[in-house]
């Protein structure tokens, strides 16, 4: 097999430039819920990634971090302005003014894969702490809800949050872009 007859060559594009790909963004936006997360990095990094799709964020609290880290700020670079961040005290709070909302929540123990579920705009995606996941009740309470990325668990426990969140968080996005 000729490997050069085989390449498929760029048109019309020097590669000079960034290019915004055409996507329908979703009305109204995703919504990333990070319960209780504890590393600013991976914080600052989902809020990058809210920035780029114009997904909102929400905070339970506690945080492991303060707001003002350096390393939250240095993830995040400087798209702060362009999140819309929502911070709650703690999971019942936000449970409580999130009642009528479609959630999906993330965990290592679910028994579903994250694509066979069903994105529509204003969906929360909901990610647990990364040492400790989410709570089992707010699981049982939403089993049916409760989906899991494949991994091979003889070498890894979990993945990054922030991978997580990006990974399913585009999978939302391909699924919205693909129905409209």
């Amino acid at each position: 097999m000729n490997m050069e007859s085989d390449r498929i060559e760029p048109t019309g594009n020097d590669f000079s430039e960034r290019v915004q790909l055409a996507q329908v963004w979703p009305q109204p936006p995703l919504e990333i819920v990070l319960v209780e997360p504890q590393i600013p990095p991976n914080t600052g990094t989902i809020a990058r990634l809210c920035a780029a799709s114009g997904s909102r964020l929400h905070l339970v609290e506690p945080l492991g971090f303060r707001l003002t880290s350096q390393q939250l700020k240095r993830a995040g670079l400087d798209y702060w302005e362009s999140v819309d961040i929502t911070r709650h005290r703690n999971l019942d709070e936000f449970l409580q003014a999130h009642t009528s909302r479609r959630m999906f929540l993330y965990s290592t123990r679910a028994v579903r894969k994250y694509t066979s579920a069903v994105y529509r705009p204003g969906d929360m995606l909901l990610f647990g702490s990364e040492t400790s996941g989410l709570p089992a009740a707010l699981m049982s309470t939403h089993a049916d809800s409760v989906y899991g990325l494949p991994m091979r668990l003889d070498h890894v426990r979990s993945l990054n949050l922030a991978c997580s969140t990006a990974i399913v968080l585009y999978e939302a996005l391909r699924q919205i872009d693909c129905a409209s």
